[in-house]
């Protein structure tokens, strides 16, 4: 598993993704890698990194299921809030790239378009919202006894990263306090 999270992103960056092609373009190169030709309305695989540069061009887009918006973050914000206490909900395993790419889209578009500043802020205080509720319960996961695989199935890789970090440093802190010797 990766140790840091630009690991975890720059394995988001290189997964394949799913693409709609909005218009005609022909074969082109990106890096030495050759893509397309594209014919509009067709469907296509590409690494994140390439799909994000086209659809920044205007080549294709993401497909709908396949992107995140303010109404699937307040959706996973109230699904999250709605668990029983102690259970801890599913997330998509790249939600926290796409989290973070949609934060950062939005927040240039208002940096251009003041009217979606609200947008903005609204999406940033569901992310949060979800980051903050998502930890504590990792918190409380990693601080007693080692969870079976159904509870770390529902963690993201990022999620795992930190619930790995917090139980190995939960569990170094009772051996020191237990089992310190030398004082009297």
């Amino acid at each position: 598993m990766p140790q840091r999270l630009e690991d975890l992103d720059f394995r988001f960056e290189n997964s394949r993704v799913r693409v709609i092609a909005n218009r005609n373009y022909p074969e082109m190169k990106l890096a030495g890698i050759s893509v397309g030709p594209f014919q509009e309305g067709n469907e296509y695989e590409l690494y994140y990194w390439i799909a994000r540069e086209l659809t920044d061009a205007g080549v294709t887009h993401f497909r709908e299921e396949d992107s995140l918006d303010a109404t699937k973050l307040y959706k996973i914000q109230w699904k999250e809030r709605v668990q029983v206490a102690g259970q801890i909900s599913e997330l998509p395993e790249d939600f926290y790239p796409k989290m973070r790419r949609y934060l950062e889209q939005i927040r240039q578009e208002a940096a251009k378009q003041p009217e979606r500043i609200q947008e903005y802020r609204k999406a940033k205080d569901l992310a949060d919202d979800i980051v903050t509720s998502r930890l504590k319960k990792i918190v409380t996961l990693s601080s007693g006894p080692t969870q079976g695989e159904q509870v770390l199935a529902k963690l993201t890789a990022e999620e795992r990263l930190i619930y790995m970090k917090l139980g190995k440093a939960v569990s170094q802190w009772q051996t020191e306090i237990l089992h310190h010797e030398g004082e009297e």
